[in-house]
């Protein structure tokens, strides 16, 4: 019994010592296997591994790559236009035992802060070497300056155990500062601009007011022409009539004369006339008879 009281607890201690000799690497990760702060081993492959217990401790690091963004940064191209930059990066542990040995007990935190110090330096250089202007970062040409940033931080970042995988520029924008004035430049060069469109639009509108105007007065001319010519044509065709109907019946045609006459002169309603009776305005209103006696006195 005594026997048995002693083996229980040993037999514990035993499990417990064996399974704090094992441990398990995801594929996701690295280990390290660290005695007294000094390391003993690196665990790279997944699987089982084993450690000495209570002496050795794991301690274990991501094997993905990581994105870190960065502060917002000034840089000054060469053509001392100030801009502020945002960018990111994506790294991965390469080598961790330089990593550990870079880094300390820190970790990626400490990793992470140093990986800066590199890459905002290393931003501000290639942004601002010569030949770099404010046009080139915002054209097409910033894969290439992204491109070498790259790899100037890749070789700056290997004494840390870091690779750096990737550099990219968000944004890239103008400081607060120089906001205002920028949007009161374009503000001003988009009003001259419309001023512009608003004068060649009003000239346009002139020359086509003009050519309209040009237009209707030579097409009301050749109008009241063509008008002139078909009256006077009309009332020479009208006379010709006339006279053809005077010479064939003078008497009627003095008779039709006379009634228009009328007509003309008794038109309202005040038809009164003040004429001598024996005027001759009359003769077709007076009897036949009358009429013809005057029509002999007359011959």
């Amino acid at each position: 019994m005594q026997a048995t009281k002693f083996l229980i607890p040993i037999a514990v201690i035993v499990v417990v010592g064996l399974l704090s000799s094992v441990f398990i690497v995801d594929e996701r990760e690295k280990a390290l296997v660290l005695q007294f702060g000094q390391i003993k081993s690196v665990k790279e492959d997944p699987g089982l591994a084993f450690k000495i217990p209570f002496i050795q401790e794991v301690v274990r690091y991501d094997d993905r790559i990581l994105a870190l963004d960065t502060e917002v940064t000034e840089v000054t191209p060469s053509d001392d236009r100030r801009l502020v930059v945002d960018a990111f990066a994506r790294y991965r542990i390469s080598d961790v035992t330089q990593f550990r040995q870079a880094v300390g007990v820190g970790g990626l935190r400490a990793a992470e802060d140093r990986l800066e110090g590199i890459l905002n330096p290393t931003i501000r250089a290639v942004l601002g070497s010569d030949g770099v202007t404010s046009n080139t970062i915002l054209s097409a040409d910033r894969a290439e300056l992204m491109a070498r940033i790259t790899t100037q931080a890749r070789q700056r970042a290997l004494p840390l155990g870091l690779e750096v995988v990737d550099v990219r520029l968000k944004q890239t924008n103008l400081p607060e500062q120089n906001l205002d004035a920028t949007f009161a430049r374009m503000r001003a060069e988009r009003e001259r601009e419309a001023a512009d469109e608003i004068a060649r639009g009003e000239e346009a509108a002139q020359r086509v007011r003009a050519l309209a105007d040009r237009t209707v007065i030579e097409l009301t001319s050749d109008a009241t022409r063509e008008a002139d010519i078909i009256r006077g044509q009309a009332d020479a065709e009208r006379n010709a009539i006339f006279a053809d109907a005077f010479g064939a019946d003078p008497e009627f045609f003095e008779f039709y004369r006379s009634l228009t006459a009328y007509e003309r002169s008794l038109k309202g309603s005040n038809s009164s006339m003040v004429l001598s009776p024996d005027s001759e305005f009359f003769n077709y209103l007076r009897s036949d008879q009358g009429a013809r006696s005057d029509e002999g006195e007359r011959q």
